[in-house]
């Protein structure tokens, strides 16, 4: 077939790596979160949250660099919310989660259709592509990982940042151990809440990070919902993933695969209804869920509030 062509093969594969970067930031952020003893569903309304203030400041000011950090300090600020709820007031961190989901709905749907939707103007340029001199002319790695935009550069730097920060530091051993056993870390002398804090807020500039992606790098727009549940994929990358920044990656790859396979299938006029390719990604999250849950073992402490003895 040819969508199988080679030319095409490395295509599908650059378009995997693309396609993956929301997912694999916010992935990290939920590993940041977990590994402290905080559940954190809110992604998916964190993104959201950082796509359309990223993209309002790109709009407002004609300066994309301004988005995306507009869309990162974002993301920070509404995860620090979800962390005074579920660490400070001990608010069941799922209903916290939840509740910023559909905050983020309401409040972007909103401001998007009484501000931005009827302003007319144009809106801002999408992220610039950097090739790589030198290594964007290398075969294959070249076009995959070279010939990027400056959120997907950041994505495989953060990649190995987290791991060393979570793996390789001092702060990493103290989250690893509020996330094991909060009142032996505190008795060590650490101060879990401000581990929780702390990391709870680097998620939210993960994930708000991710959110850019849609608006200021994928589209150079906003849409109401346009994370379309990246964020629930994201945590089954996280679970998948075992809670490590390099296989939440590899996850994240795989769900990316799929939804990059269903749009090359479509562009190659395979006879298969548009609906199911459409459905392949969440799929695939059903299945591998379905068979990681029962193997992958989350921080013994993750989602139980903890209080000063």
């Amino acid at each position: 077939m040819e969508f199988l062509s080679h030319q095409d093969v490395v295509g599908l594969l650059a378009q995997t790596l693309v396609t993956a970067t929301p997912l694999t930031l916010a992935a990290l952020g939920g590993i940041m979160c977990e590994r402290s003893g905080v559940v954190n569903i809110a992604l998916e309304g964190i993104m959201l949250t950082g796509a359309f203030v990223g993209y309002a400041v790109a709009l407002a000011t004609h300066n994309v660099w301004l988005g995306v950090l507009a869309a990162v300090v974002a993301g920070m600020l509404i995860a620090t919310l979800h962390a005074a709820l579920s660490v400070s007031l001990m608010v069941d961190q799922i209903v916290s989660g939840m509740v910023i989901n559909i905050l983020a709905v309401g409040i972007t749907g909103v401001f998007y259709r009484n501000y931005i939707e009827s302003s007319g103007l144009a809106g801002p340029d999408t992220l610039p592509h950097w090739n790589i001199p030198g290594l964007s002319a290398l075969p294959v790695l070249g076009r995959i990982f070279f010939q990027n935009q400056f959120v997907t550069y950041a994505m495989l730097i953060l990649i190995f940042a987290v791991h060393v920060v979570i793996f390789k530091t001092v702060w990493g051993l103290r989250t690893r151990a509020c996330g094991e056993n909060p009142a032996a870390a505190e008795t060590a002398g650490i101060n879990v809440y401000f581990v929780r804090y702390i990391n709870v807020i680097t998620s939210g500039a993960l994930a708000g990070l991710g959110g850019a992606y849609f608006s200021l790098q994928q589209i150079g727009n906003f849409l109401p919902n346009m994370t379309g549940g990246r964020g629930f994929i994201a945590l089954a990358a996280m679970i998948f993933g075992k809670w490590t920044p390099i296989g939440a990656f590899g996850a994240s790859q795989l769900f990316a695969f799929s939804d990059a396979l269903g749009s090359r299938l479509q562009i190659a006029n395979v006879h298969i209804p548009i609906q199911f390719l459409g459905m392949l990604p969440y799929l695939v999250t059903i299945v591998v869920l379905a068979g990681a849950m029962g193997r992958a073992v989350a921080p013994a402490a993750v989602g139980k509030p903890y209080r000063r003895s």
